[in-house]
């Protein structure tokens, strides 16, 4: 993994990305240690970027049941299950 400077990226970004080999993931460090990585994209972009906010979406699901006490009870299912509750409202409230 190619480690660039934010300052390096800001400044000449274009540039600093092409000397990174195609298909690696590079990681921006500012003054205080490791700020974003970019991710390069590669076949389907939209199934990629759907499997990512469903991860996260899992994620952040996950963490709340931590913090509810509830570790771990929540299977794959019932996790799809509530984003799906929470995608048809949301589409509810964008038709109403």
């Amino acid at each position: 993994m190619r480690h660039v400077s934010l300052r390096e990226f800001r400044t000449r970004g274009a540039k600093a990305l092409s000397e990174v080999p195609s298909g690696e993931t590079t990681l921006l460090v500012g003054q205080n240690g490791p700020a974003y990585f970019l991710v390069p994209v590669m076949g389907d972009v939209i199934k990629q970027d759907k499997d990512l906010r469903l991860a996260m979406a899992r994620a952040s699901m996950r963490e709340s049941w931590q913090l509810a006490e509830k570790v771990g009870t929540m299977s794959d299912e019932e996790i799809n299950a509530e984003i799906d509750a929470v995608r048809a409202s949301h589409r509810l409230v964008a038709v109403a």
